[in-house]
């Protein structure tokens, strides 16, 4: 096995993280780090650097933070570093000039059982669409997007009260061990790459947008309800609620259903208990958030609130 490979790795979020970290464990030989620039954030504005970046100057690390992946400057600093293989992980799309650079090419984990679900928001679109598995991939990159060939997969159960921040922190960790296994064979020669097959590409997973969040209380329960779970704890599914914007995080799906109430209109005892009206049966909401105030359970919310 060729330890001495000299890799690239690129990521930006706590997402990628872990599979940089074991990385670094596991003595592989990372010569930079590639990242989003630092943002500023908080009143002060403070630029603050990604997960990523702190990760690897906590390492030593040397950090490269392009705002353009196409600037010549970039290009020639990447190209001196003399990479063997490149590694991305959760990071923006690459132009060819730079996921063509190494011999050995560069590959990608995915948070999805390609060619299921590609897109930006796999983990998202997974559990909206009730899908009780998913998994990790790592492939070869590609002119189009998440379509390389595969090298290895990890699948996994996606429990039904799991909701987004499980199931991402269940992948993230997966996936750190399935880079490692990657660069392993890559190292030892002993990949075979295999084309993706185009009849499983059942899904996509586009970005999530606002639209995409708000709760349209005609559909069914079950929906609903995975549509709270893909989206919370970030960015959270939301309604109006007596006039205010309200983030629902947590809902349970309930037998019964209230036939004197239609779609979005619901029932209380302002103490326990809120049961909305679904196209299909009643959803009750468990855990919430108001406008301007912090998530809370529906019980803490009647403490000091009133309908």
């Amino acid at each position: 096995m060729n330890k001495k490979l000299r890799i690239i790795y690129m990521g930006t979020p706590e997402f990628a993280v872990p599979s940089l970290e074991k990385l670094v464990e596991n003595d592989w030989n990372v010569i930079a780090v590639i990242t989003a620039p630092d943002k500023p954030r908080g009143r002060g504005q403070k630029l603050v650097p990604s997960p990523v970046k702190a990760a690897a100057e906590k390492h030593g690390i040397p950090v490269l933070q392009p705002t353009n992946l196409k600037s010549p400057g970039f290009l020639q600093e990447l190209k001196s570093y003399q990479a063997d293989l490149q590694i991305v992980v959760a990071f923006r799309m690459l132009p060819e000039a730079v996921w063509n650079m190494p011999p050995i090419g560069t590959f990608n984990l995915h948070a999805s059982l390609l060619p299921n679900y590609r897109g930006a928001a796999p983990i998202n679109w997974a559990i909206i669409n009730g899908e009780t598995k998913t998994g990790v991939t790592t492939f070869f990159l590609k002119h189009e997007i998440d379509t390389g060939s595969i090298l290895f997969q990890e699948e996994v159960d996606i429990l039904p009260e799991e909701d987004l921040g499980d199931v991402y922190t269940k992948l993230m960790n997966l996936g750190s061990d399935l880079v490692v296994k990657t660069v392993e064979a890559i190292a030892s020669d002993a990949v075979t790459p295999k084309v993706q097959d185009e009849s499983l590409a059942l899904h996509h997973a586009p970005k999530i947008f606002k639209e995409t969040c708000e709760i349209d209380w005609k559909q069914r329960a079950v929906d609903i309800h995975n549509l709270v779970r893909g989206l919370s704890p970030f960015p959270a599914a939301f309604t109006e609620f007596n006039g205010n914007n309200c983030k629902i995080y947590k809902t349970e799906i309930l037998d019964t259903q209230a036939d004197d109430l239609k779609p979005g209109e619901w029932k209380s005892d302002s103490k326990s208990y809120l049961h909305v009206q679904t196209g299909t049966g009643l959803l009750s909401i468990l855990e919430l958030q108001m406008a301007g105030k912090r998530r809370m359970t529906i019980e803490d919310f009647f403490r000091g609130n009133s309908l």
